[in-house]
């Protein structure tokens, strides 16, 4: 075998640096489904480090590795359910967009975690602006943004006037489903988000 054709020797395998740390997929999942749970059992004001490493059954430095702070943490959290948006309807009626809106919300606002951990952050907001910050970014502007292109298309639809406020659809859409569900805790008859929809549809053809 000639020289040219000898194999070429192997490269050495580069090390991580020394002191690296690996940040396993599966912790910083446990860890942010632990801040969940310790959000919707204490609350932001008594949820500590050490009791979301407990939780997550890991040590305090595995949390800490990734964030600096319990409030780093939930800003994280926020910001990251923030990202994934919501589903823009395309149903073909002002109507359907508006139930499939309500259907997602419903559910949402229904789950037992959520329906603990988003009072308690809007409480939270008022101490702490950057807890405000991101609720209304992950709460606030996603929601504007599809209700913007629901009217948009309902006025191209003919089926609201031009100049339509996409403000007041959100207010008719969430408005009512939050005070029930989240504030009222009141559970949602057979028919209510049908009902809700068509209420929501006629107020928003009223009033443009």
């Amino acid at each position: 075998m000639t020289n040219s054709d000898a194999p070429a020797p192997a490269e050495p395998q580069r090390r991580a640096p020394a002191g690296a740390a690996v940040l396993r997929q599966d912790v910083t999942e446990a860890i942010r489904k632990a801040v969940f749970e310790e959000l919707a059992a204490v609350g932001f004001a008594r949820m500590s480090i050490e009791g979301i490493a407990r939780r997550a059954g890991v040590g305090k430095t595995a949390v800490y590795r990734r964030w600096k702070s319990k409030l780093s943490l939930v800003l994280d959290l926020v910001s990251a359910f923030a990202a994934q948006g919501l589903p823009v309807p395309h149903t073909g009626s002002l109507y359907g967009d508006i139930r499939a809106l309500l259907a997602v919300a419903s559910l949402a606002l229904r789950h037992p975690v959520a329906s603990q951990v988003i009072p308690d952050l809007l409480v939270e907001s008022v101490r702490h602006p950057e807890i405000a910050d991101a609720i209304k970014k992950a709460l606030l502007d996603g929601q504007k943004g599809v209700a913007a292109v629901v009217v948009r298309e309902a006025v191209e639809r003919g089926e609201l006037p031009e100049g339509a406020d996409p403000d007041r659809a959100l207010d008719l859409i969430v408005g009512p489903l939050y005070w029930r569900l989240v504030v009222v805790r009141g559970d949602l008859p057979k028919g209510y988000l049908d009902d809700l929809a068509t209420s929501a549809v006629a107020a928003l053809k009223a009033t443009g």
